[in-house]
């Protein structure tokens, strides 16, 4: 009984799908998992370029999806920058993409909000403490420094 094996082309296709039916992926990270599932090179590059041809894969609209995602759960434009930078997007597509988005979300509003719920929280504890703690915790969501040092100092 013979078997119908599949051109290595269609499995790496088909393994790209697949991937991409979780969430988008950049041109990078398809790349990344096509090598390690050992393809040939060849295989990759006319798999990626099938990907692009067809509009599936394109970094710009990646970068802006990835941004708008990250805005709502409100991430500072200092972590999407490098959570972008690992996914392997060229940093002239970043800045544009954050330049588009800059005149539409106001850090510095959504730092003060941030750091307003933050502190209430934590208003049992000694204020140089909880300032400390809140400073942290927006450092790690990517927000500016200088942006965190102003809000917190108004409050």
């Amino acid at each position: 009984m013979k078997r119908n094996k599949k051109c290595p082309s269609d499995q790496a296709r088909n393994y790209a799908f697949l991937l991409l039916k979780f969430r988008p992926r950049s041109i990078s990270e398809i790349t990344a998992r096509l090598k390690a599932k050992r393809y040939n090179p060849l295989v990759i590059k006319e798999t990626v370029d099938f990907l692009k041809e067809k509009k599936i894969l394109n970094d710009t609209q990646f970068a802006r999806a990835w941004i708008d995602s990250r805005l709502n759960c409100a991430m500072g434009f200092n972590r999407i920058r490098s959570e972008l930078a690992l996914k392997g997007i060229d940093k002239k597509v970043v800045d544009h993409a954050l330049a588009d988005i800059k005149d539409e979300y106001s850090e510095s509003k959504v730092v003060k909000e941030l750091a307003e719920k933050r502190i209430t929280r934590l208003k049992d504890i000694e204020p140089a403490r909880a300032k400390k703690r809140v400073f942290g915790y927006l450092a790690r969501r990517g927000f500016n420094l200088e942006t965190i040092t102003d809000v917190l100092e108004q409050l």
